[in-house]
């Protein structure tokens, strides 16, 4: 039993240190960065000279799901990685300046033309970047409250579609918001 708690942590260990390859210096002062055991044991990389250590945490996204009156979904196609090209709901990172709910109706304006405000969260999924390696997804049900819906920012098509017509979509944690408010009985 100890053996393999030991072998899972020195997993960790590997899995930690390839998430830090390519974070080399620090962002105040310059100075190299040194892998360190911080006060739970958790490997950090730490700036020696002034102390600034560098957390590596999953990036915070939201995605919305728009019905039309006839519970169509608004989908987009994405015209930036990750997954260009592909169908998605409308969706992006949390600036540092936002709340997860006003990112929401800003990406619903940007991505599709779109007016609206959050009706609901509808939960959260915990997915994989090939980007950020760690996404945390926060879904939405959103309410139109005007605008046309016009693909804009880094969609290059935006349309209503039936659950019928919904092709796969690029992301996992799209397909679990949708499956949520189809549980829900919503569409």
């Amino acid at each position: 039993m100890t053996q393999n708690i030991f072998l899972k942590t020195l997993t960790i260990m590997k899995i930690r240190e390839k998430s830090y390859e390519g974070v080399n210096f620090c962002l105040r002062c310059g100075n190299k960065l040194d892998f360190v055991r911080d006060v739970e044991g958790k490997l950090r990389k730490k700036c020696a000279n002034c102390g600034w250590t560098f957390y590596k945490n999953p990036v915070p996204a939201v995605a919305c799901v728009i019905l039309s009156n006839k519970r169509e979904i608004v989908i987009i196609k994405r015209l930036v990685e990750p997954q260009i090209g592909k169908w998605a709901l409308p969706s992006g990172y949390i600036e540092i300046n936002q709340s997860p709910e006003q990112a929401a109706v800003v990406e619903m304006k940007e991505e599709t033309g779109l007016d609206g405000e959050v009706e609901r969260f509808i939960g959260y999924y915990d997915g994989t970047s090939p980007i950020y390696e760690k996404v945390l997804s926060l879904g939405f049900l959103m309410r139109v409250k005007g605008g046309k819906l016009e693909a804009g920012d880094d969609a290059g098509e935006a349309e209503y579609v039936s659950l019928q017509e919904l092709p796969r979509l690029a992301f996992l944690a799209h397909e679990y918001f949708i499956d949520v408010i189809k549980e829900e009985g919503v569409i």
